[in-house]
């Protein structure tokens, strides 16, 4: 019986390890989009994630949150310097999300400045 015990925890652990590294490692979808950075802040009361939200619309009316990992220090530092300017971000959309790693299933994982489109000449 205590076999089958250890046996069972250890096929449990296996499915779980193996569903966390599907959902870090596998993307379902890479892109990049473009727009007014309006928000970026470090959140949370047990564990802090960095959180941020493009503005796609005039109005705002289409707002793209999005997250970062802490090991992307770079892309925070840049976030930070281009609060209320136009960027184009570089995203990975994943399956799903762990409270620990961010709110929302995109990952921003590099930032550039850009002119705006509605102030060219």
């Amino acid at each position: 019986m205590k076999k089958i015990l250890l046996l069972f925890i250890a096929v449990v652990l296996a499915l779980m390890a193996l569903y966390y590294a599907f959902i870090y490692f596998v993307p379902y979808s890479e892109g990049v989009r473009s727009g007014e950075l309006i928000k970026v802040s470090h959140k949370g009361v047990l564990v802090k994630t960095w959180e941020g939200e493009i503005s796609q619309g005039i109005s705002g009316a289409q707002i793209f949150p999005f997250s970062v990992l802490d090991k992307d220090a770079q892309v925070i530092e840049k976030l930070k310097e281009y609060q209320g300017q136009y960027v184009k971000v570089s995203y990975t959309e994943r399956y799903a999300t762990f409270f620990w790693l961010g709110d929302t299933k995109y990952f921003v994982t590099d930032v550039k400045q850009e002119q705006s489109p509605h102030f060219r000449n």
